[in-house]
């Protein structure tokens, strides 16, 4: 049987990556589904292809750090398909620039490598721009897509909430990019309150703690990265690779269908790099 059939499936930064992958594993199970992204073309071509593979789909672009285009997108999808059923928060800036990707090799080889101990400088050269650019998209957005669906979600008393977040929101697993670290850590504590607040009327939010994905700006890191930089990033991970987006979707899936009793919980597919 299928474990989302007839289900509304509504997905964040559904054009590319995980997102993408997420909303073709929900599709897979009968679910019909709300892509959103502010990339055009990318949004399109998941479109296309769910729809080519039997999917019902609605595509709204959509910038989630804007609460009047989350409340709109949602409206056009309770015009469409009547509610939404579940929600991917998904959508997120992940840290990809060049002076990130400078830091993050720093921070590798810090952990993987014998040298002095020293402070590597990170939080005190951040300009204020380095810390408020995450805040729109990963928290904000996490909320304004959230608070939405309650709003569909509370008077039917049934409904998945499914946050994606980080490794970077526990610990320093990411010390590397402060801001993007505390975001995740705040859709982390928001995952654990909302959930509280909502089960009472049967509605189980629960987070997703990503370790490595091998999604295009980690591909794109590994291809510009030396040798030494690869056996750093490998070495903290002791299954000694990053993981598939397939591999997190299956996951999605079943936080989304009703074969469990979760409630607040931040589960981790991180290969052991947090354990």
């Amino acid at each position: 049987m299928l474990k989302l059939k007839d289900k509304v499936v509504l997905v964040t930064g559904a054009g590319r990556g995980l997102g993408g992958v997420i909303a073709q594993a929900m599709a897979r199970e009968g679910a019909q589904l709300v892509l959103c992204d502010i990339d055009t073309q990318a949004l399109e071509h998941t479109r296309s292809t769910l729809e080519a593979e039997g999917a019902q789909c609605l595509a709204v672009r959509c910038d989630v750090s804007d609460s009047a285009a989350v409340d709109a997108m949602f409206e056009q999808a309770a015009e469409r398909f009547g509610t939404v059923d579940i929600l991917v928060n998904n959508a997120a800036i992940v840290p990809s620039s060049a002076q990130e990707t400078e830091r993050r090799s720093r921070h590798y080889a810090y952990v993987t490598t014998p040298m002095p101990r020293q402070s590597l400088g990170i939080v005190s050269s951040l300009t204020d721009q380095d810390w408020l650019k995450w805040w729109g998209v990963n928290m904000h957005g996490v909320f304004y897509c959230t608070r939405a669906a309650l709003r569909l979600m509370e008077p039917r008393r049934s409904g998945k909430i499914i946050n994606i977040a980080s490794v970077a929101g526990w610990g320093a697993a990411s010390m590397h990019s402060p801001g993007y670290a505390a975001t995740k850590a705040g859709v982390i504590s928001l995952t654990q309150t909302t959930a509280f607040d909502a089960a009472g009327a049967n509605i189980f939010v629960n987070a997703i703690a990503c370790g490595g994905v091998m999604t295009p700006p980690f591909e794109a890191y590994l291809a510009n990265a030396s040798e030494a930089e690869k056996r750093n990033l490998f070495q903290m991970v002791p299954l000694g690779r990053l993981g598939q987006p397939s591999e997190y979707a299956s996951l999605a899936v079943y936080l989304a269908s009703d074969e469990h009793y979760l409630v607040g919980q931040v589960i981790s597919p991180n290969g052991g790099y947090v354990i």
